[in-house]
């Protein structure tokens, strides 16, 4: 799918959930692909390296039938394999600036900076195209992770020119503030996939979006 016609990064950045396997996980991403999600990370920790390869070009192919951004969480390999649209970097998880030069010029490179603004100033530096915040309220996938201020989203836009995303126990009665503070995109695992109905939940994380200009 041609760049120009995938929408900006601003919106719903649906990150998959542990513990589910095809068809199932690929049906429920698509669900939240049918209700607009922009970007969709995959995130599986602890599944083997042959199945998450299979997996991934699954959701790969899922993601440009809908003109989606498709981003692998940690592993830069498996995201060169299947040739995602980028990788996603924690801390621990390898050089931002070595990523950017394998990666190229044309892949998106994410990290996540947690609490920190000077690792988000220096993740921009290394090249990345868009730093995460979080967690922004508690969080059930990481109780243990420190909140972030909503001030770090105004200082983002204003400092360095990225999209910022925030994540970390977002549900739609709690987003309309982080879109206020300036984040760009909501990452949602719990959520968007635990809902009775995944399409019309992801529609109404774009609905909130609309409302924010």
């Amino acid at each position: 799918m041609p760049e120009a016609r995938r929408p900006p990064l601003r919106g719903l950045y649906a990150i998959t959930p542990d513990g589910l396997r095809l068809p199932q996980l690929s049906e429920r991403v698509e669900a939240a692909l049918r209700g607009g999600a922009v970007v969709v990370q995959y995130r599986a920790k602890g599944a083997a390296a042959g199945e998450r390869a299979v997996v991934a070009q699954a959701l790969r192919a899922l993601c440009r039938r809908y003109a989606a951004r498709f981003v692998i969480n940690d592993d830069l390999a498996l995201a060169q394999a299947v040739d995602a649209d980028g990788v996603h970097l924690g801390a621990d998880d390898g050089d931002l600036a070595a990523a950017r030069r394998t990666l190229g010029p044309d892949k998106l490179l994410g990290a996540s900076c947690y609490a920190d603004f000077a690792r988000a100033r220096a993740a921009v530096a290394a090249g990345a195209d868009y730093v995460a915040f979080g967690a922004v309220y508690p969080s059930p996938t990481k109780p243990q992770a420190p909140v972030a201020p909503h001030a770090l989203f105004a200082r983002c836009r204003a400092e360095l020119g990225v999209p910022a995303c925030a994540i970390g126990g977002i549900t739609l009665d709690n987003a309309p503030p982080l879109l206020t503070a300036g984040a760009d995109l909501l990452a949602v695992i719990s959520d968007l996939f635990a809902a009775p109905d995944i399409e019309s939940r992801a529609r109404a994380y774009q609905h909130l979006f609309e409302e924010t200009v």
